[in-house]
């Protein structure tokens, strides 16, 4: 879900979580796209006010990039061409602003109704001479195994799935360990140093690259 109202992402991610769905909420385009390429959601509920990229843009680049999963649109824009608009952008249906959530819910279920069976997700990830085995959470770096923490196995399983991209602080905090950005915590720099210690040994090329105050890249 994408949406930066906190009363309302709240309020859905606490409703359907009831409902038995497993939410994720990001509060800006950019932070939804970034959620949208590591594919592992079956469906967006999106927002078009957001800040930064608003959802028009945001719908429209995930379906540049492959993203097939359908999209709910949330919004308060009521005419008959805005809702054409979102349609043509790449948006499956369109719920205005106020909403009752049994119609959301409904109409969410009849959209993963109609959409493909999701694929099996990916049980390998490998970049380099890097693998990593998702399902029994062992890591190995040549024919070295790596003795990661559940929280580094994690960490690193994020870099692998964004390999070749910076993940700043922000979305390492958000997807890794759940928290909203708290500019106090070092607690990214922290982990990162830990593995990098024991992914990056003397003698291998460097896989993990800080970019000075941006965030971090696993080199492909």
């Amino acid at each position: 879900m994408v949406e930066d109202d906190p009363r309302i992402s709240d309020f859905l991610e606490r409703s359907l979580t009831e409902a038995a769905f497993a939410v994720d909420v990001v509060g800006d385009g950019e932070s939804g796209l970034e959620a949208a390429r590591e594919g592992l959601h079956d469906a967006f509920i999106v927002d078009l006010t957001l800040p930064g990229m608003d959802g028009l843009e945001l719908i429209e680049r995930c379906r540049e990039i492959g993203v097939t999963g359908p999209v709910l649109i949330l919004s308060a824009r009521r005419s008959v061409d805005e809702r054409v608009e979102g349609f043509r952008r790449g948006g499956d249906d369109y719920l205005v602003k106020p909403f009752a959530f049994a119609e959301l819910l409904a109409r969410l279920q009849a959209l993963l109704r109609r959409s493909p069976a999701p694929s099996a997700p990916a049980v390998r990830t490998a970049v380099a001479d890097l693998e990593m085995d998702l399902l029994r959470r062992l890591a190995c770096r040549g024919t070295r195994q790596l003795v990661l923490s559940p929280r580094e196995f994690d960490l690193l399983e994020y870099l692998c799935r964004n390999a070749g991209r910076v993940v700043t602080r922000t979305m390492v905090l958000d997807r890794v360990w759940g928290m909203r950005s708290d500019p106090q915590t070092n607690v990214v720099d922290v982990y990162v140093h830990r593995l990098r210690s024991k992914v990056d040994a003397p003698g291998d090329r460097p896989l993990i690259r800080t970019i000075r105050g941006v965030g971090y890249v696993l080199e492909e």
